[in-house]
């Protein structure tokens, strides 16, 4: 067909047309024929020609040019579309680098390859303008819930009509068993939106904790305000949940507020869940009192809290046992989800034997090393001390306070511990030698001879080897795999060595070998410290 024998207008109306189609920008739609027509004149005139086609917006007229370029004689690559200074001078007058001498060339007749060539440019080109539109739609929509149309499955994934495209509910983002068909209204969490290669791709999930937190926000006025804020959510999804609130409004009750009169408004919820049971707990600061809530039904007696390892300890009657743990360890696991804390819970029998073997491990070390009865030592235990170390360089006075000690007798004991604990040390420096370390680590201030004993069996045996560590590799730490936190031993965590004092000393040999200049240091510092600052004044 030839473009000067078709209605002129045609161009334009089948432009606006797939544009409302599609709904997308009709310009789109003219630039895409524009390009269309443009590389069917080329497959005419030459691939090697610089064609352009430029459509009237407002009659359709589509103009036909050749442009050509005037560059340096040196950079002249292309004869068709390029042109040197001096054979411009044929058609302009004093033409420059860079200057575009512009032809109108004759209409091509399209063949039916070129037609079909046209026709595939012209979609691609609305599949992407479609594409950038539904990206644009839904890229600030993520973290909000959307109501669709199921279309169809696939492999046990929900693809879902989202009414601008599709989405797609993958097999683990449904809840339980959930089995959908065609044309159901189904209500999501859109969880996540990305750009990818075959179109903007919209993932949907149903077990996200946030999916709860955005349906109590539709059923609690409350917290739609801000006057309630959900703090942490937990969820088995299909079994039961744990939801934190907290209320900054003294007169409202964040508990009452989102179980509503009769409990209209958590039914609300638990009805779009499929019967997913929800325990609605007050939030506390206080991570012991805001453990023993997420516990409940179960009743604690005693938490003991070990901030460094993000792990607590929970002590309940031997009656609460079983339900503090729940089905399958379930109400501990979503307690711990809520909390971030690693849960440990025992009866009050068996943190009595714990207690008991302690004390007892505790006696043996002081009846062992210095030469104590039984009775003796067991003094010293019940009044807090459980090393060595604590006997040996406590003030006089704290030894002074148990029962038939006096000062000769604090002395003696103090002397016995120091000459076992130099022994240690003597023996604990010369196994380390025995391994190869070298004085550079030996003479490091900040390390005790059982800590480099330690090191040696970790193959560190040089301030060099003991400054490439990482702080966790000495102090120990806390690693989330899975969803689950590990624990990653360290070389020095025996010894109680923190993760500050570990990044200390670790440093503190960085500077001693020159690796790291002091005043990088200082000025790190000083820059740490004006953003504490800040914080503090924001709050």
């Amino acid at each position: 067909m030839a473009i000067t024998s078709a209605n002129q207008l045609e161009l334009l109306q089948t432009a606006e047309a797939v544009a409302r189609e599609k709904m997308i920008d009709p310009g789109l739609v003219v630039e895409a024929m524009e390009e269309s027509l443009a590389r069917a004149a080329k497959s005419r005139y030459g691939a090697e020609m610089d064609i352009r086609v430029s459509i009237d917006r407002k009659t359709g007229k589509a103009t036909f040019t050749r442009v050509r370029t005037v560059v340096e004689d040196e950079e002249l690559e292309n004869y068709q579309a390029e042109f040197t200074v001096e054979q411009a001078k044929q058609y302009m007058e004093n033409p420059e680098v860079g200057q575009q001498l512009i032809e109108e060339v004759p209409p091509v007749e399209m063949g039916r390859i070129a037609a079909q060539s046209a026709k595939q440019v012209i979609l691609q080109k609305v599949r992407e303008a479609e594409r950038d539109r539904q990206f644009e739609e839904f890229k600030d929509r993520a973290g909000t819930i959307i109501n669709g149309l199921v279309k169809r499955e696939e492999y046990g994934n929900v693809i879902v009509d989202v009414g601008a495209g599709e989405a797609i509910l993958r097999r683990n983002e449904k809840i339980g068993r959930e089995s959908y068909r065609p044309n159901d209204r189904i209500r999501v969490y859109i969880k996540d939106v990305r750009r990818e290669q075959r179109g903007p791709q919209i993932f949907l999930s149903r077990t996200a904790p946030e999916f709860m937190a955005e349906l109590f926000k539709m059923e609690v006025p409350e917290i739609y305000d801000g006057i309630i804020e959900i703090k942490a959510v937990a969820r088995d999804p299909g079994s039961r949940a744990k939801i934190a609130v907290i209320s900054y409004d003294n007169s409202i009750d964040p508990v009452g507020a989102c179980v509503g009169m009769r409990g209209s408004r958590v039914q609300a919820v638990v009805n779009e869940l499929q019967g997913e049971k929800i325990d609605i707990i007050p939030w506390n600061e206080d991570q012991p009192t805001f453990l023993v809530n997420a516990l409940q039904p179960a009743e604690v007696s005693k938490v003991v809290l070990d901030e460094e390892a993000g792990k607590i300890e929970v002590v309940v009657p031997e009656e609460q046992l079983s339900l503090a743990i729940g089905r399958r360890g379930q109400n501990v696991r979503l307690a711990s989800q809520l909390t971030g804390l690693d849960i440990d819970i025992m009866t009050e029998e068996q943190e009595s034997a714990r207690r008991q073997a302690e004390f007892e491990l505790r006696t043996k070390l002081f009846v062992d090393n210095l030469d104590l009865d039984e009775f003796f030592a067991q003094l010293l235990v019940s009044e807090g001390f459980s090393n060595l170390e604590e006997v040996a360089y406590v003030e006089l006075d704290e030894l002074l306070v148990i029962d038939g000690v006096d000062e000769d007798t604090a002395n003696e004991l103090q002397a016995r511990a120091r000459d076992v604990l130099e022994a240690q040390n003597k023996a604990a420096l010369e196994n380390a030698r025995s391994m190869g370390v070298e004085d550079s680590l030996v003479e490091f201030e900040g390390l005790t001879p059982q800590m480099i004993e330690a090191l040696a069996k970790d193959d560190v045996k040089t301030l060099e080897d003991f400054a490439t560590c990482a702080d966790w590799e000495l102090a120990g730490g806390w690693t989330t795999v899975d969803g689950e936190r590990v624990k990653d031993d360290g070389v020095l965590e025996p010894f109680d060595v923190s993760l500050e004092e570990a990044q200390q000393l670790i440093m503190t040999a960085r500077v001693l070998l020159g690796w790291v200049d002091p005043a990088d240091l200082e000025a790190d510092a000083e820059e740490a410290d004006a953003e504490e600052e800040a914080e503090e004044s924001e709050v």
